[in-house]
């Protein structure tokens, strides 16, 4: 979680939202990371989880994620759960919950939607307090 804290630091660096994801392999070794660069590329879908989600899925040569693990500061939204259970991750890890626009238990379960063909495994709260602060202090100097 740390790893992601250090990736969200740098899109707030770049005036994005602080939200920083990384994936690893199925030993716990990082693959790849990825943080929001919504701003910086004009990109709707410029997620922090959707960009480590690629950049894992380059490093592998495939789209199947099976026994990876996906460790997020800020619960994943619709699209980012979505793209979560599309690509066969194992685990999702996150920090702060999002009561707004999360999909991971707090308004929407989507990650464990029995109606789904895979549904990973979830760990919320992972650094909660420390995840928070960091989106609390980036939209306070806004």
């Amino acid at each position: 979680m740390r790893q992601a804290l250090h990736e969200a630091a740098q899109a707030a660096s770049a005036g994005d939202v602080p939200v920083g994801a990384v994936v690893l392999d199925p030993h716990g070794v990082p693959l790849a990371t990825g943080h929001n660069e919504r701003e910086a590329t004009g990109d709707p879908t410029a997620h922090a989880e959707v960009l480590a989600l690629r950049r894992a899925a380059a490093v592998l040569g495939g789209w199947r994620l099976t026994g990876c693990t996906l460790v997020v500061t800020l619960e994943p939204c619709t699209m980012c759960a979505g793209a979560l259970v599309q690509s066969r991750i194992a685990r999702v890890v996150y920090g702060a919950r999002d009561e707004k626009a999360g999909a991971a238990g707090s308004l929407w379960d989507v990650l464990r939607d029995r109606r789904l063909n895979h549904r990973p495994e979830v760990v919320q709260g992972v650094l909660e307090e420390t995840c928070a602060a960091q989106l609390t202090a980036f939209f306070r100097e806004r």
